[in-house]
């Protein structure tokens, strides 16, 4: 069981991760020596949590390499910002890129991993993950079609449910599809699931939540 998730863990049955729990949790994973992109949303926050002393290279697809966390107030650059806008850092030895030298590194296959969002991943690794249009979210998939066929492999990490209760992680997704067959591994605010040839293969939980809690809140099934 990894740290981060027995530190989240109240002393209630169980507790969800927050957003940013979930983001260490991501960070946890990841090796040194990766060329990791961060997609919009939760997955930036990612960012936050990769040690220093582990050398690994964040991209952002509008021209970063080897992007930093957050600033603090006395870091803060407004002409430093990732692809969503978000004002952050650059690591030592980073670098700033032309935006087609920096498509051309998630089309050349120079990513080893993107972490994205997403509405709805299925059992078999679709996902879905862009707006339509039904919020005030820009109408776009953005790059995020880029980054699925491009990239090594694809991590998300999403809340497991929708506010209303219902399965983001599906036997096939109902929204229309950013790539099919991409994601490898999935991380929500209750567990860490992969994408097997058989299906969605269980990780780990958070303390105190059963696995039939867990299937309850899955519309596709649970192996082991």
């Amino acid at each position: 069981m990894s740290e981060t998730m027995t530190r989240a863990a109240g002393a209630q049955a169980w507790t969800p991760l927050n957003r940013k729990a979930m983001a260490a949790r991501v960070a946890d994973d990841i090796p040194e020596g990766w060329y990791v992109n961060l997609g919009i949303g939760m997955p930036t926050m990612v960012a936050d949590y990769v040690p220093d002393e582990r050398e690994v290279v964040i991209h952002s697809e509008n021209g970063i390499v080897g992007m930093g966390p957050a600033p603090t107030p006395e870091q803060d650059d407004p002409w430093l910002i990732n692809a969503g806008k978000q004002r952050v850092t650059l690591r030592k030895g980073g670098a700033y890129v032309h935006q087609a030298d920096s498509f051309a590194i998630i089309r050349g296959g120079h990513l080893d991993l993107c972490v994205l969002g997403a509405f709805e991943v299925a059992e078999n690794g679709d996902i879905a993950n862009w707006s339509t249009g039904g919020s005030d979210m820009a109408p776009a998939v953005g790059g995020a079609m880029d980054l699925s066929a491009g990239a090594k492999r694809i991590w998300v990490v999403m809340e497991h449910t929708t506010k209303d209760g219902r399965p983001r992680l599906v036997r096939r997704c109902s929204y229309p599809l950013t790539a099919p067959g991409v994601v490898k591994r999935i991380y929500t605010n209750l567990a860490v699931i992969d994408v097997t040839p058989e299906g969605f293969r269980l990780v780990e939980m958070i303390p105190g939540l059963s696995r039939e809690e867990l299937q309850a809140r899955t519309d596709a099934p649970l192996i082991d």
